[in-house]
């Protein structure tokens, strides 16, 4: 059993298995491949929601790249943030002055 890194960390199959028929394997290849495309969207979906408050998209953004939000507050990497979480620069400035002081 192999675990999926793309986040979840739930385990799937991958490869052969003695019970199925090739076709079975290729059908649940293709499910398990289109499940993750779907989570995956919705994470992507849920990084720039405007429900979600600014600190949560940064912080589901950290997750989901497994890096943390520089402390710089003019490092290359708040621009790529930025963009990927709808929010401007000065947000994404203002949660690290947030985490600075907290």
């Amino acid at each position: 059993m192999v675990f999926d890194s793309m986040s979840s960390g739930r385990p799937f199959q991958v490869g052969f298995n003695a019970n199925e028929s090739i076709v079975e394997q290729r059908a649940r290849i293709a499910h398990e491949q289109a499940e993750k495309a779907e989570h995956r969207q919705a994470e992507l979906a849920e990084l720039s929601s405007s429900r979600n408050a600014p600190g949560e998209r940064i912080r589901l953004w950290e997750k989901m790249h497994g890096l943390p939000l520089p402390r710089s507050p003019n490092h290359n990497l708040l621009d790529v943030i930025a963009a990927a979480t709808a929010l401007d620069i000065s947000q994404v400035q203002e949660e690290q002055r947030l985490r600075r002081e907290g």
